[in-house]
């Protein structure tokens, strides 16, 4: 009789409600994560700043140390990368918290999640983007040499602007962001699937490992086309490895010298990539890294250790820590609105004919902009919705 009390508590617990689980998932939220997802999403910021200031002829980039300037403006792809790590990793272990094993998804709830957290934005985002296009605004229309509006909202919404990218060509900028998250979802579309077909978590664990090997064989596939940066599988080794530290994070002691020892040797990857490739001739040190597009790999690699140290330990971060975890907590709508701000600041910056001098002040300025105008769509519209949603499921049930 104790064990089937067990059991029966151990699957009441397994169908808590999606409200009762965001609220918890909200009190238990990791400062650690937040920050490292703040870092990304600010790197992704300076970096598209600093390209389309480069697009109108304004360059504070000569303005700085040249290893400096590429840490600060060239680590935007990078930030993607540990993006992808990161939403690997919660899925995994939400879907663990949830269910109890991968085995057990249910497919119904997970795509419901999935949808209430994403669609409501990317929705509203397409709508206006589409309002934009028909009024011919600057920086936001489609060129014809590329495609239709129609065609461009079919591929954002069936999750494929990124192959319609490397085969037509960048979209613009509010536009061209939706890349990575095609390479998301579609990932999100059939990891549930996975986990239910391979029915052990070991086999699950090798096919993810197969993922993980196919990251760097397509890149050195797709050479020096855009598939190489865009391409799902360019980029599953990422989302594959997050998934794979989700996996292992439960069964790692809770002991301060391991955690210790994966918090450093995942800094020390992610340093490599991110400030070692911008400062350093790694093609000479290190030439694999490069013959055989492991790059990517290694900062996942590196980003997932990072995150199995910080999933075991959460402590409070300092107070110096705050912005980054502000930024970190928004990101998803920061990274889908930024190019407004971007793009229109950009625009004003060449329209009052300021000199290069106010660039600095110009940067901080988008870079506060983009952060205030992520936390309010969230706040107000997103979050509010994906609560909405995940409520509306938990009615329906009863």
């Amino acid at each position: 009789m104790a064990s089937l009390r067990h059991f029966a508590a151990r699957e009441n617990a397994r169908k808590e409600s999606p409200l009762e689980e965001q609220n918890a998932e909200r009190r238990g939220r990791n400062s650690g994560i937040d920050v490292l997802r703040g870092l990304s999403i600010i790197f992704v910021v300076l970096h598209h700043t600093n390209l389309h200031m480069g697009f109108n002829h304004v360059s504070f980039a000569g303005m700085l140390p040249k290893p400096l300037a590429r840490i600060l403006f060239w680590n935007g792809a990078n930030g993607v990368i540990v993006f992808f790590a990161i939403s690997g990793f919660l899925i995994t272990s939400n879907a663990l918290r949830r269910w109890g094993v991968l085995q057990r998804v249910r497919l119904a709830d997970f795509y419901r999640m999935r949808l209430a957290r994403i669609a409501p934005l990317l929705l509203t985002l397409l709508l206006v983007l589409s309002g934009l296009h028909m009024a011919h605004a600057r920086g936001f229309t489609i060129s014809p040499a590329q495609t239709n509006l129609p065609r461009a909202l079919l591929a954002a919404v069936t999750f494929h602007i990124n192959w319609l990218e490397s085969a037509r060509g960048y979209l613009p900028a509010s536009w061209d962001v939706l890349w990575s998250l095609s390479v998301e979802e579609m990932f999100y579309l059939f990891f549930p699937l996975l986990c239910i077909v391979t029915r052990k978590p070991k086999v699950l664990a090798v096919t993810l490992m197969g993922f993980v090997l196919a990251g760097p064989f397509a890149r050195v596939l797709y050479g020096e086309s855009l598939w190489a940066e865009y391409g799902y599988f360019s980029c599953v080794d990422a989302i594959a490895l997050g998934c794979l530290a989700a996996m292992v994070a439960p069964h790692v002691p809770q002991r301060d010298a391991v955690l210790r020892w994966l918090a450093i040797t995942g800094t020390a990857l992610m340093l490599l990539v991110t400030v070692g490739m911008r400062t350093w001739n790694l093609r000479q040190i290190c030439p694999p890294l490069y013959s055989w597009q492991l790059d990517n790999t290694a900062l996942a690699l590196g980003t997932s250790l990072t995150l199995i140290a910080l999933s075991r330990r959460n402590r409070a971060g300092r107070w110096i820590s705050a912005p980054l975890r502000w930024f970190g907590r928004n990101s998803y709508e920061v990274y889908l609105t930024h190019m407004f701000v971007v793009t229109w600041s950009i625009q004003l910056f060449v329209a009052r004919g300021l000199s290069v001098a106010w660039a600095p002040l110009a940067y901080l300025a988008m870079l506060g902009l983009a952060g205030g105008l992520g936390a309010v769509v969230a706040q107000w519209y997103s979050e509010p919705l994906n609560r909405f949603l995940r409520r509306s499921r938990q009615l329906a049930g009863l």
